[in-house]
């Protein structure tokens, strides 16, 4: 397994690479995403996060393949936790189960609110904000390293970017190690966004989240789950290849080596990919950055 601590790695300068799992709700889920972990080991991701659904609805599945991925195929695993449905008991003992695991990366999140609601409403006994989240972790398992969610265009709830900001500034006064950003397809909205960060005094690692579109539907489903931007350069080469997969794939992995590229060049620390339990977006992109010699064979 992979030196556990995340602030190390940070700090060795060499471009991180992780990767997101969600849980499997099949048999042939689980199967893709394992076949998925196994693949990926080609590349030696630095971390795998795996989500959590909200109000623990993914609980036992969360865990159960974070073992499983750790187990199997020595990866380093950081589980996301989220607000959502639990009192503080209920988190502190949550995160126990995931450190007596071997689990000892977090990434703290508020959450969204279950399926079928629009307002996010704390447990009676629970926590508001993510950064309540991060307290309650550094202070009874200090050991861990805790990653948050940051938001190169806004959370879409925040009343502003400038409003956001404080609230992330706040998550890592609290004691988060290092920021991975929403997903995004226009790098400017990152630079402006890490350079608006670094001069409030956020200075812990900002991690860039990139997920290759294959398709126009699936990159303005995202986009409008997350309140990213589209570019149109990117919406009209995917539209123009409405009927050839092939080639829409194509033109999702060249932007997203672009991306990828620009972003390692002008001193992101790495890349967190989104794939969405599937290996050929994410290794052909991986294989484009070894060849540009980003990424060690």
């Amino acid at each position: 397994m992979k030196d556990p601590s995340l602030q190390q790695r940070f700090a060795s300068r060499d471009p991180i690479f992780s990767i997101e799992f969600f849980p499997p709700k099949s048999d042939a889920a689980a199967e893709q995403l394992l076949e998925t972990a196994g693949e990926m080991q080609a590349y030696a991701p630095d971390f795998a996060s795996i989500t959590y659904g909200a109000g623990g609805s993914t609980r036992s599945r969360t865990l159960k393949y974070a073992r499983q991925l750790v187990a199997d195929y020595d990866y380093t695993v950081m589980p996301h936790l989220t607000c959502v449905g639990h009192s503080r008991e209920e988190l502190i003992s949550i995160v126990r189960e995931f450190k007596d695991a071997g689990l000892r990366q977090i990434m703290a999140l508020r959450g969204d609110p279950p399926k079928g609601e629009t307002d996010f409403k704390p447990h009676p006994q629970g926590l508001h904000h993510a950064n309540e989240l991060v307290e309650l972790i550094r202070e009874h398992f200090d050991e861990c390293a805790i990653g948050v969610g940051g938001y190169p265009e806004k959370h879409l709830e925040a009343p502003s970017f400038e409003a956001d900001l404080l609230n992330l500034k706040r998550k890592v006064e609290a004691g988060a190690h290092f920021i991975t950003t929403q997903l995004f397809f226009d790098n400017s909205r990152y630079f402006t966004f890490v350079e608006a960060a670094r001069a409030i005094g956020i200075d812990v690692p900002i991690l860039p989240g990139l997920m290759t579109a294959a398709s126009l539907p699936q990159a303005q489903r995202f986009c409008e789950m997350g309140g990213s931007f589209l570019p149109p350069e990117l919406a009209d080469a995917l539209k123009a290849a409405a009927h050839d997969t092939e080639r829409g794939a194509e033109i999702g992995l060249e932007w997203s080596f672009q991306q990828a590229r620009e972003l390692l060049e002008k001193g992101a620390p790495g890349l967190h990919l989104y794939i969405l339990n599937r290996t050929k977006p994410a290794a052909s992109l991986m294989e484009r950055l070894k060849s540009a010699g980003f990424y060690q064979s």
